[in-house]
């Protein structure tokens, strides 16, 4: 399938996984290999991407697992999520591509101060291109859920 990258693993074909940035072309693998102008990854960078996404989707934190289970399907709102999602050269907990939000879980490593500053270059990296990011910590997830969904419907709106 053109624009399309197939994923062999032991099973066989897995998927067809698309390499086009549709909400910005700029963003999107080349097929040579090296860095894009505009922050784009490489096809190599973006398979690393994708097996790494797919394993953090197999090991999510309880909060992860929590937060998933009342936004897939679009249960809030009627908004499509997709969770562990790879965007640009990150991995965000959870998008919505259509709205333009990103939400992330947060553990106590992003209380360290160069993990807060890594934070706000990935935070002002997607801001950039148009998206808006809530962050939750992971204690807020799993003592507060219907106060976290409260504040992403808030968004929604």
């Amino acid at each position: 399938m053109p624009g399309c990258i197939t994923i062999i693993g032991n099973v066989g074909l897995l998927d067809e996984i698309p390499i086009v940035d549709h909400e910005n072309p700029y963003n999107s693998p080349s097929p040579g290999g090296r860095e894009l102008e505009g922050g784009g990854i490489s096809m190599r960078e973006s398979r690393r991407q994708i097996a790494l996404a797919r394993k953090l989707r197999r090991s999510q934190t309880d909060a992860e697992k929590g937060l998933w289970a009342r936004l897939k399907n679009k249960q809030l709102k009627g908004v499509k999520f997709r969770r562990q999602q790879p965007l640009g050269s990150y991995i965000v907990d959870f998008v919505s591509f259509e709205r333009k939000i990103i939400v992330e879980v947060d553990g106590g490593q992003h209380n360290e101060r160069e993990a807060r500053e890594r934070d706000k270059e990935r935070a002002a990296w997607f801001e950039e291109r148009g998206y808006q990011v809530l962050r939750f910590w992971n204690d807020e997830v799993l003592v507060n859920m219907e106060g976290v969904l409260e504040r992403i419907g808030e968004v929604l709106r």
